[in-house]
């Protein structure tokens, strides 16, 4: 019968397997299509997930306005509150002076700057003055020795008094020399401020310039907004404005030792050098949160990164993160291979440290028992 059918109906036969072959595919692109959509289902309904965003909404967790999770390279939590979306640029805050490092560390990989030339290299209005001693290094370890303190609140606060003149370098170098330079560390955006006119004056672009072609360019990212100075001069302390998914790319940048897609934008040697977080800086992130049974360990700082040990119901391990005021922090856990962005608006607050408690509850517990393929 089959024989017969093929001798007398070849068209028609083939035109069966066709039709049965194109079922197939359906069927098959309907199973995938549903075991996809089962899978995103299963990620949203993961039960610390799903208690986060509950205590997010309700303002248990007030003001957080997004958390990016990036674990074994592949985006596991990608949530947005408050009105922010995946377009929505936020302002990094102080989180954006690691941004500076990774082009200071450019700068100096391009052998435009070395991290102990003094000030007075690039400073000549400095001659007679001890701070033309101040070298590239004791700017990026907070060690300036000049009278600015905008951590512990004891003041002075220079970076408002800063953005309240017209010449936000000028005043920077005006500062006080409060004690001797690399002696002891003490939070402040000159600093940083200054870095970028060095890498400014030292490359003969400006610092929007500079990131552009050396840093943003190569990764791609291009939605974002300086703020800028009445001199024109881009502000290298924080309040940049970005997008917290090329925030990420920043920070998988950094977990990847500075190497993108195959290209190495700035060198494993300063990812090292500027992540090694040796200065003891008598504060624990996590206490600050006011979490309670944790286990309270100081924060080190290296060059504009911070590395904190997070001791919490079983869990001993470091992450490595950029910090900025409000809850803004691009985290790194290398020993759970992931990436993690928040962006928040606790502004001077202790709520600003939330996430480390999220951290620590929601999001660890969520990949700890998960391996990367």
């Amino acid at each position: 019968m089959i024989i017969e059918y093929q001798k007398d109906k070849t068209e028609g036969l083939y035109k069966y397997q066709s039709t049965t072959q194109m079922k197939l595919r359906i069927i098959f692109l309907a199973i995938t299509l549903i075991s996809i959509l089962t899978c995103q289902g299963q990620k949203s309904d993961i039960p610390q997930l799903k208690e986060l965003k509950e205590k997010i909404t309700n303002r248990t967790y007030p003001n957080i306005d997004g958390i990016i999770v990036e674990h074994c390279d592949e985006i596991i939590i990608e949530e947005y509150f408050n009105g922010f979306d995946k377009h929505s640029r936020h302002d990094m805050r102080s989180s954006f002076k690691s941004v500076t490092s990774l082009l200071t560390g450019i700068a100096v990989d391009k052998k435009l700057v070395a991290i102990d030339d003094k000030l007075i290299k690039y400073f000549p209005e400095l001659e007679g003055s001890e701070k033309g001693n101040i070298t590239i290094r004791n700017l990026l370890e907070m060690r300036s020795g000049l009278n600015c303190e905008e951590f512990y609140d004891i003041g002075p606060y220079c970076e408002g008094a800063m953005t309240n003149t017209d010449d936000w370098i000028a005043y920077c170098l005006n500062i006080k020399l409060q004690r001797q330079p690399g002696l002891n560390w003490s939070y402040s955006s000159n600093d940083p401020m200054i870095i970028g006119e060095v890498v400014s004056r030292a490359s003969g672009m400006t610092i929007m310039e500079f990131a552009k072609e050396h840093l943003f360019k190569p990764l791609n990212i291009s939605d974002y907004e300086w703020t800028i100075s009445p001199k024109g001069r881009g502000m290298t302390a924080g309040s940049f404005y970005i997008r917290p998914i090329d925030m990420l790319k920043i920070t998988r940048l950094v977990y990847d030792n500075g190497n993108w897609e195959g290209q190495q934008i700035v060198s494993e040697h300063w990812i090292k050098k500027s992540t090694n977080c040796e200065i003891d800086i008598d504060f624990s992130f996590t206490r600050y949160s006011k979490m309670p049974n944790a286990v309270y360990e100081s924060a080190y700082y290296g060059f504009y990164w911070y590395q904190e040990n997070l001791r919490y119901n079983g869990i001993n391990t470091k992450v490595l993160f950029a910090s900025g005021n409000g809850g803004n922090y691009m985290m790194i856990l290398p020993e759970y291979n992931a990436k993690i962005v928040f962006t928040g608006s606790n502004y001077g607050n202790w709520r600003g440290k939330l996430p480390f408690e999220i951290l620590l509850k929601y999001i660890i517990p969520m990949i700890e028992n998960k391996n990367c393929r």
